[in-house]
């Protein structure tokens, strides 16, 4: 009896902002690679993880979510979801229960020329017959899609079949990674997405949106990592708001930063931050050259 042939393959996760991109790639990895948060727009870059399974390896990329770019760095953003697409042996869309075809958004997928699997995201929120009702809507709306399935990546509703769908579209290939590599992201990356995610969390308005992470420094020791981190802000205001009275405000971002840090390098965390001004960076391309949001 002959071996079945190994499979693997690139499958990008897009959609809209907030439709659970993130959620659902930490899900199917296991770890929690994409930074999470209630605001849009959380996720900035292309993330890898993989997995590996009897007879196959995947390799999932979480990526910003879908829209018209306002500046440089949503270019940017865009640039990443593009390139994903061209990249991908298979490409899954993330929908919620109450979204409407746009052929803007969505027109590009009834054109792709690998397989599309349509995934109604939040499912464990839909109400009676909402949920089939969707489903038989977009297999309409997008005819070439190889399958339209409902899941929660909140729950893990269904999520077993989508692996299933996933492996079963993956094409015949030796794996791309080793099995021990989770991802294709160096540890400097998490340091700086987990103290992003903080800034998220705790503050609001336009603050979390003018912030990026830079880590100056990463240095493991036997039993402590060492990470400094600068914090950029487009305006002196902004660079006010951040600090707080005191300093207590980024002083409860740190500690919170801190212990995630903890959680994800299994690893007491000495960590260090300093809040620094960047006039209009998202809008200026040699800034997001040096955020390595381009090259």
């Amino acid at each position: 009896m002959s071996e079945k042939p190994f499979k693997s393959g690139f499958v990008s996760i897009v959609g809209k902002p907030n439709v659970g991109k993130s959620t659902l790639m930490n899900r199917l990895v296991g770890e929690p690679l994409s930074i999470i948060t209630p605001k849009a727009q959380t996720t900035r870059h292309r993330i890898m993880g993989i997995i590996n399974g009897d007879g196959y390896q995947i390799v999932y990329s979480d990526t910003p979510g879908i829209l018209e770019p306002k500046y440089a760095l949503h270019e940017a953003m865009m640039r990443y979801v593009k390139v994903s697409l061209e990249d991908a042996d298979l490409v899954l869309l993330l929908v919620e229960p109450d979204e409407k075809f746009d052929a803007d958004t969505y027109g590009r997928f009834n054109r792709l020329s690998v397989p599309l699997i349509l995934v109604i995201n939040k499912a464990d929120t839909g109400k009676g017959s909402q949920i089939a009702d969707k489903m038989a809507y977009w297999k309409e709306q997008l005819p070439n899609a190889a399958a339209v399935l409902a899941i929660s990546a909140l729950t893990g509703e269904n999520l077993s079949q989508l692996l299933d769908t996933v492996v079963a579209h993956l094409p015949e290939h030796p794996p791309y990674f080793p099995e021990d590599e989770l991802t294709d992201r160096p540890e400097r990356f998490f340091a700086a997405e987990l103290l992003r995610e903080q800034i998220f969390l705790h503050y609001e308005q336009e603050v979390p949106y003018s912030t990026e992470v830079a880590i100056s420094e990463f240095k493991e020791d036997e039993d402590i990592l060492r990470i400094r981190a600068d914090i950029y802000v487009e305006r002196d205001s902004q660079k006010g708001i951040l600090i707080g009275k005191g300093g207590s405000a980024l002083k409860k971002v740190g500690i919170e930063a801190r212990k995630r840090m903890e959680e994800f390098f299994q690893k007491k965390v000495f960590l260090e931050t300093t809040v620094k001004v960047a006039k209009n960076w998202r809008r200026e391309k040699e800034r997001l050259k040096r955020f390595g949001y381009t090259e």
